[in-house]
């Protein structure tokens, strides 16, 4: 199994059969098109960083047991259905991979300052010129 550059040995994978949601008539209720798919990260093959990257990805089909599971019931065929999720876990993959640049800290400039201060100061003129005035 070839998910982009990772190669992934499909007894790594696990596949559960569900029942699809959506329309479908009579055919939905007896086949069971859905499906499952179970990877457990630390388990695999995979390099120890990469493992560690989608560890950290907060992301809600990671459990905290460190397995990745990807439910897939958009099509009415079952191959269509494998086809995405593997497409899912491969994005997976790659978001775990793209390594982020550090933020920088920077500091506003002297006129963005001065824009910011003078636009609230304008603000609080407009609001305080809609009081009723005191004599």
């Amino acid at each position: 199994m070839m998910i982009r550059a990772w190669h992934i040995p499909e007894h790594e994978l696990e596949w559960i059969a569900i029942r699809s949601s959506g329309p479908g008539g009579q055919h939905v209720n007896k086949v069971a098109t859905g499906l499952h798919l179970k990877f457990d990260i630390g388990a695999s093959g995979l390099p120890g960083a990469l493992k560690q990257r989608l560890r950290a990805l907060s992301d809600s089909r990671i459990t905290r047991d460190g397995l990745i599971v990807i439910k897939s019931t958009g099509f009415r065929s079952r191959e269509m259905n494998r086809q995405e999720a593997l497409e899912r876990l491969d994005q997976l993959l790659q978001e775990a991979q793209r390594v982020r640049k550090p933020r920088k800290k920077t500091r506003p400039t002297r006129a963005s300052v001065r824009r910011r201060l003078d636009t609230k100061r304008r603000h609080g003129d407009r609001k305080r010129s809609r009081k009723p005035v005191d004599f």
